[in-house]
């Protein structure tokens, strides 16, 4: 059972009704929370490199993560990896990324096989022309051989060719065509849907399918997802491909899933962030679990509020404040998370100035006021909604460290 969860319904609707799917010791589906994976970006070849990556996403709270098996090395190397990580503690489920020769990787690495705990088939490049549902069943029929279950992984720059013309000469002969983008999107639609039916009727069972369709624009995302969720109840893996970097690539992913999640869409996630060079990999993870958490589905960590400061507050001490706070419960979460049940659900506010810190720092479990530009620091604490103390001097930030982790012993602490 997924270990993080703190509720499973969207505010404004019910979630969609789906097959639970048991991917290694997670759950997707079925009701259950939804969950957040990532890939990594390392050569799988590379045991090393790829242990090491997985690693940090695991423990940066992905509960699924995808490597790339492209060539025999790659494949060869994929049981040594989970063994590696087994000998570490790390028991995240391994989700193998197939593309074009998959059938034949498959059947010749059969320790690759069953050590991956999900395969990852796009059906636009399993095979081509009269080889592609000969091929697409021989992944199938692995799958079924290792009791693995299968993500159905349509991307629309790699849409079946075929059955998209089949649609275009369809669409052209109707007396009021459609416009492309919606030929498109109902190519992106049918060719899951599908490769679903095929794969059932090979003998994979419902609830070892996951299905999900990626595209790079938010509103084509919105409505294919839609229409899947009207179609369809297979487990839905939701993403923007190919989403862009940094700041762009986060907020058109959160346009996309957040809509879609109201809407109770989706049973998984994966933010699809490109990385700056040499930059950290588990952004997408934590992107992804704010995305849920902002939005009231799930709990992951204390959820700080701060204020984004102004003409009243003092700035850099405020602002050193947040982040001091910030990265102090990031560090400390690993080992509150093992000691304390439900510390992730604790609200934290770290205010700038009177004018509304007192109030929102009295709504938080625990929160401080600076009292703002041009005043000696003297910052009231307000333990559950009453105010305790007033804190004073340049170790402000270290004394509510202190007054933070106290309090999580206290109420979080088995009794």
């Amino acid at each position: 059972m997924n270990k993080l969860a703190s509720s499973s319904e969207t505010i404004g609707h019910a979630r969609r009704t789906s097959e639970r799917v048991d991917v290694g010791n997670v759950a997707i589906g079925g009701g259950v929370p939804i969950v957040v994976q990532s890939m990594t970006n390392t050569d799988t070849a590379d045991i090393e490199a790829t242990v090491r990556q997985v690693a940090d996403l695991a423990t940066a709270g992905s509960e699924l993560v995808r490597i790339t098996v492209d060539r025999d090395e790659a494949a060869r190397a994929v049981p040594h990896i989970r063994d590696r990580l087994i000998r570490q503690g790390v028991d995240v489920p391994l989700v193998g990324d197939f593309h074009y020769i998959g059938h034949k990787l498959l059947a010749a690495h059969p320790a690759c096989a069953e050590a991956l705990a999900k395969y990852r088939i796009n059906p636009g490049n399993v095979g081509f022309r009269d080889k592609r549902a000969s091929q697409f069943a021989q992944m199938i029929e692995i799958a079924i051989r290792h009791d693995k279950p299968v993500r159905i992984g349509v991307n629309w720059g790699s849409l079946d060719q075929e059955l998209l013309q089949s649609l275009m000469d369809a669409n052209a002969a109707l007396e009021t065509p459609q416009g492309a983008d919606e030929v498109m999107r109902e190519a992106i639609v049918q060719s899951a849907l599908h490769a679903a039916q095929e794969a059932e009727e090979i003998g994979l069972g419902a609830n070892q399918i996951i299905l999900s369709a990626k595209v790079s624009a938010v509103q084509d995302l919105i409505s294919v997802y839609r229409e899947l969720g009207r179609r369809t109840n297979h487990a839905l893996h939701l993403g923007l491909t190919e989403a862009g970097m940094g700041s762009k690539g986060i907020v058109a992913s959160t346009a996309a899933l957040a809509i879609l999640l109201q809407e109770g869409i989706g049973d998984t996630i994966r933010i699809s962030l490109t990385p700056s060079p040499g930059g950290d990999r588990t952004e997408e993870v934590r992107v992804g679990q704010e995305i849920l958490q902002t939005m009231g589905l799930r709990s992951f960590m204390p959820l700080v509020v701060a204020c984004p400061g102004c003409g009243r507050t003092t700035s850099t001490v405020f602002q050193e404040l947040a982040q001091s706070i910030q990265i102090f419960i990031r560090e400390a979460m690993p080992d509150w998370r093992e000691r304390y049940e439900g510390v992730e659900t604790m609200n934290v506010a770290v205010m700038g100035c009177i004018v509304n810190g007192p109030g929102e720092s009295r709504h938080a479990d625990i929160g401080i006021s600076l009292p703002g530009t041009g005043e000696d620091p003297a910052a009231p604490v307000f333990v559950d909604g009453q105010k305790t103390v007033t804190l004073r001097g340049p170790g402000i930030a270290d004394d509510f460290k202190k007054m933070v982790e106290d309090y999580v012993a206290r109420r979080y602490g088995k009794q």
